[in-house]
């Protein structure tokens, strides 16, 4: 023990409660560890702001601890309060120190039936070791996070006894092996956060039963296969972070399915608020709140989201080896902020309605084989203030708008076929965009159909019904003998033989064919058409 630390050492001493009394703000080292010591904790423990180790275990010391006992421990590294009674009551937090030791130590302490311990927040901190089994003593608990230290093996089938989880962060550690199939008993767990671990094998299909997850993180492990379809049954995720991993097949066709990413986010989410804890402590109206957040990259770093989590909808399933097209139905998902597919094997072009994710703020599909020209729709997303296509067989004039040319050029670089802002490359002057050619091309081609169709349709509705019914025809000729007597066009009168004769030296054999289709109709045709083509004689 170093002289300038203070402590207190007792070796086989008896007293009611722990001895903490006097000036010990400076006091570093308290060890009172396998003594008779009974009676409750002192509530001054909080003030020794400079304490880095507290071993009280493996005494008959009773009381209740919760975070406003230990909030000023902000040196302590190693706690030992093992084979005592203490109660931990609603939120135990001594996330961001450097505590050290064995998880086991802690987590393996003797439970008992007074114990209300619903939030235990170790994160931040140096604990090693196996998780083991002794998690199913803190059946209580609703938020575990033990994120960001040094622990390892696999992660137990024993925490399946966690009926009550909402939210589990294992983070930043080093745990092997799958994702344990006892999971599936935490059914209203609604945060799965296992990312940058050493986790392998296939993503359970039978993560889609678990209805309530709103978060699922599993970025930088050995996860490979396909991602399964009943992911697409979380009708309320709203983080899906598959990154950095082995993943292969094609992206799911039914991601469209997750209605929470395809709503506008709204500043009232009803059901992210189930993850969020707070208490009223006594009659002053004080509130223990505890309020959940993660990590998150967007933008290409990563930051930080507490407050605004509940608003955040993301996609991000960059590095891995999906292949295929981007399917058009990802683009439902109208709500999404961030979407990440970059640095796979992905072909064939942009869809042209990405247009439709008009919350859109950051797209990165770079570093895949896709092809063809950028969609004009692009130009569409206002709220786009990250976008990187880069290494891909993108081809034509880049769209032009004032925040696309605002661009980086390293946003777009490695595709040759690229042209104009904010390349150096200029396009060719009487080069048009493809997407306009074919634009126009498709509107000409529908007109001249719709022409076509309209005179076939006029042509056969008119005739077609004179060919076949001779009272109609009858009474269709009568009528045009009327029109064009009442206008003063007779056979016999002026431009009448001039049509006859026209009309036989056109067509050899007219008169025959008129006369045998009777007087009455030749003199109709041949009044019609004095009527519509007069010629001056």
């Amino acid at each position: 023990m170093k002289p300038s630390h203070q402590s207190h050492h007792s070796c086989a001493a008896t007293r009611t409660e722990p001895p903490i009394e006097g000036n010990l703000s400076s006091l570093s080292y308290l060890y009172l560890h396998s003594n008779e010591l009974n009676g409750t904790l002192p509530r001054n423990l909080g003030l020794l702001s400079n304490l880095v180790a507290l071993h009280i275990g493996n005494n008959s010391i009773e009381g209740t601890i919760s975070e406003v006992n230990i909030a000023k421990l902000s040196k302590l590294k190693y706690l030992d309060m093992h084979l005592t009674s203490v109660v931990f009551n609603i939120l135990f937090s001594i996330a961001n120190n450097s505590l050290a030791g064995q998880i086991s130590s802690f987590s393996c302490q003797k439970m008992n039936e007074r114990s209300k311990l619903r939030i235990l927040d170790l994160s931040n901190n140096a604990l090693s070791g196996e998780l083991g089994h002794c998690l199913m003593r803190w059946q209580s608990l609703t938020h575990l996070n033990l994120g960001s230290n040094n622990l390892s093996s696999e992660i137990p089938e024993s925490i399946g006894s966690l009926f009550s989880l909402k939210a589990m962060h294992l983070h930043n550690n080093s745990f092997s092996g799958g994702i344990p199939l006892s999971l599936n008993n935490c059914t209203v767990l609604g945060l799965a956060d296992f990312a940058e671990n050493k986790l392998t094998g296939n993503i359970p299909s039978r993560i889609g039963e678990r209805t309530h997850l709103m978060v699922i993180r599993l970025r930088s492990n050995e996860f490979f296969g396909d991602i399964p379809q009943q992911i697409c049954r979380l009708s309320s995720l709203i983080i899906l972070d598959l990154a950095n991993n082995r993943l292969s097949g094609s992206i799911p066709r039914c991601l469209n399915n997750i209605s929470a990413m395809a709503t506008v986010p709204s500043a009232i989410d009803d059901k992210f608020s189930t993850l969020q804890f707070s208490i009223c402590l006594g009659y002053q109206r004080d509130y223990l709140g505890y309020r959940e957040d993660l990590i998150l990259v967007v933008t290409g770093r990563k930051s930080k989201y507490t407050s605004i989590l509940p608003l955040v909808r993301i996609v991000d399933l960059s590095c891995n080896n999906l292949s295929g097209g981007i399917p058009i139905e990802i683009l439902s998902l109208f709500g999404l902020q961030s979407l990440n597919l970059s640095q796979n094997h992905l072909m064939g072009r942009i869809p042209e309605n990405i247009r439709g994710m008009k919350y859109l703020e950051s797209l990165d599909l770079s570093n895949n084989h896709l092809s063809g020209e950028i969609p004009q729709s692009i130009t569409n997303l206002t709220f786009l203030c990250y976008l990187d296509l880069s290494y891909n067989n993108l081809s034509g004039r880049i769209p032009s708008s004032t925040q696309l040319q605002s661009f980086n050029a390293l946003d777009v670089m490695g595709n040759p076929e690229l042209c104009g802002a904010p390349l150096l490359k200029n396009c060719a002057e009487n080069e048009v965009p493809q997407g306009d050619e074919n634009v126009e091309g498709s509107e000409r081609s529908w007109f001249y159909i719709g022409a076509a169709a309209g005179f076939i349709v006029g042509f056969w509705g008119v005739c077609g019904a004179l060919l076949c019914t001779r009272a109609w025809r009858r009474a269709y000729f009568n009528f045009l003998d009327m029109f064009v007597m009442s206008k003063g066009l007779q056979p016999g009168r002026k431009g009448g033989k001039r049509w006859w004769r026209i009309l036989r030296k056109t067509c050899p054999g007219s008169s025959t064919y008129f006369n045998g289709m009777g007087k009455d109709l030749y003199s109709s045709v041949f009044n019609l058409a004095t009527l519509l083509f007069p010629v001056v004689s």
